[in-house]
């Protein structure tokens, strides 16, 4: 028995050998296609990265951009409030049985807060004499004329305002018509 024991570990050494070159073909290759396999799962790794950062910078984008338009229109809703006093003031200016001393403090109140509104952005729409226009205007009466084009506001029953560039309040308006 210790003759076939020398046998075969004599012959191991070489079958060894001859199994090592055999296996290594068979590890080179399954070694490139694992290397193939990771290098192709980094670049779709690396592709879902850039793609959640570009969805990350527009969301970014996206929300600046809204927060900095809600700041910048909120104050629209307290301009608007406002509106019903400026409308009241005028028509306080429209009365003519005020002493003179009341009259000159009611539109030097008026003045102020007018001016404090212009600066935080109100613009008054100018009416009389132009085209009604249904996105600035509000028909409230319409009126046969033949002395004014078809369409012309003739008079401004209370006024449109604008707060930086957008319609805070149409116009309320009388607008030609032709029979």
């Amino acid at each position: 028995m210790e003759e076939t024991t020398a046998e075969n570990k004599e012959s191991r050494p070489e079958d060894t050998a001859a199994t090592v070159e055999e296996q290594q073909p068979d590890q080179v290759v399954q070694l490139v296609a694992e290397r193939d396999g990771l290098k192709k799962e980094r670049d779709e790794l690396r592709e879902i990265i850039l793609r959640r950062q570009a969805e990350f910078d527009n969301f970014r984008k996206r929300t600046e951009k809204e927060r900095s338009e809600y700041v910048q229109y909120a104050g629209a809703e307290i301009v608007r409030d406002l509106l019903h006093v400026i409308d009241d003031f005028e028509r306080a200016l429209k009365n003519t049985g005020a002493s003179p001393e009341y009259a000159k403090g009611v539109e030097m109140i008026y003045g102020r807060l007018y001016d404090a509104l212009k600066k935080s952005g109100l613009e008054p729409l100018e009416t009389e004499g132009k085209m009604f226009d249904p996105y600035l205007h509000q028909a409230v009466e319409r009126v046969e004329s033949k002395d004014a084009a078809d369409g012309t506001i003739l008079a401004e029953f209370q006024r449109g305002y604008n707060f930086k560039g957008k319609l805070l309040r149409p116009s309320m308006v009388k607008v030609a018509v032709h029979s």
